[in-house]
């Protein structure tokens, strides 16, 4: 609030009338606080003020219907729940007829809050670990078969005289066309279904092109993994027993 109503200048000392009312006294602000998302991390940040307890409370302008329920924010040297006789003490000494209700810590609440989306990005992980597993497993399934039905044509290679290097580059090179026309399809995919993972997402954008560009990096480097061991058996391929085969 501080940055949209008073932009460029410091709003300590600055008034402002509640809601836009005209026959309200004037509101001083006396202090900025960070922003907070009461209304969830997926939420926009729609701006808190906090007010003075007693104020409010004497306030003829509040709907006295607002005044019933009130959060107390109790910061304690211990462990907060040990804090709990004291508090209802104070609170009751104000008041013996104030119940004390829906009594967690801030750890709590946040665990609360978190819980759902918690669970979906641990569901939407496990998927996409499995999805990485299996890219595994195919890449170096197509590359071991592509190995085994060129046996033949890399033993006449070798036996001409081809330099192991070529004959690695030749399978990998096989292999990682195929792992890039994979890669440029799941990315346009990707791009088109992000939209449905907005509601996990927190501070960042479906499309991240930092995201994008970490996992595009992460496949290329698993699928050249993948790649490496049927072509490291590919030069060790003897021409003579696969001509002798043959």
């Amino acid at each position: 609030w501080a940055r949209r109503y008073f932009p460029g200048a410091d709003a300590i000392g600055r008034r402002f009338k509640e809601g836009g009312c005209t026959e309200c006294d004037w509101t001083t602000v006396v202090g900025i606080v960070s922003d907070v998302k009461y209304s969830g991390l997926d939420q926009p940040v729609q701006g808190t003020v906090y007010w003075p307890l007693a104020q409010r409370a004497v306030d003829a302008q509040i709907d006295t219907a607002s005044m019933r329920f009130r959060y107390l924010v109790i910061r304690g040297p211990e462990e907060p729940l040990n804090l709990m006789p004291a508090i209802r003490r104070v609170v009751h000494g104000l008041d013996p007829e104030l119940p004390i209700t829906q009594v967690a810590t801030i750890d709590e609440l946040m665990a609360d809050s978190l819980e759902t989306p918690r669970y979906l990005s641990l569901l939407v992980g496990a998927f996409a670990l499995v999805a990485l597993v299996l890219s595994v497993i195919g890449i170096y399934g197509v590359t071991s078969h592509f190995v085994q039905q060129r046996s033949k044509d890399i033993g006449i290679r070798i036996a001409l005289g081809g330099a192991p290097a070529r004959v690695l580059k030749l399978v990998v090179g096989q292999g990682m066309r195929t792992a890039g026309l994979g890669l440029i399809a799941g990315l346009g995919a990707a791009w088109m279904l992000t939209r449905y993972l907005t509601s996990l997402l927190f501070e960042i954008q479906a499309t991240d092109a930092g995201t994008f560009v970490a996992v595009s990096t992460l496949m290329l480097a698993v699928a050249l993994i993948a790649c490496l061991i049927p072509a490291r058996r590919a030069t060790g391929i003897d021409p003579a027993a696969v001509l002798r085969d043959e």
